[in-house]
């Protein structure tokens, strides 16, 4: 049986951090911005932790147990 292949779209996206949990960015800060207020785009900066409900489905996509 052969090894699963990393989703390599999303080895682009998620970072493992050292306590096990899965960094991500936020949607919507790469264009587009002259409607965002301000505060919108502050906010859409800092990266945000992988849900709880998600979490299994990722790590399937980076091939990880």
């Amino acid at each position: 049986m052969r090894k699963i292949k990393t989703n390599s779209g999303a080895k682009k996206r998620f970072v493992l951090t050292g306590t096990g949990k899965i960094k991500r960015k936020h949607a919507y800060h790469s264009h587009i911005l002259t409607k965002k207020t301000k505060k919108q785009k502050r906010n859409l900066c800092h990266s945000g932790l992988v849900d709880s409900a998600n979490v299994a489905q990722v790590k399937a996509l980076l091939a990880m147990k």
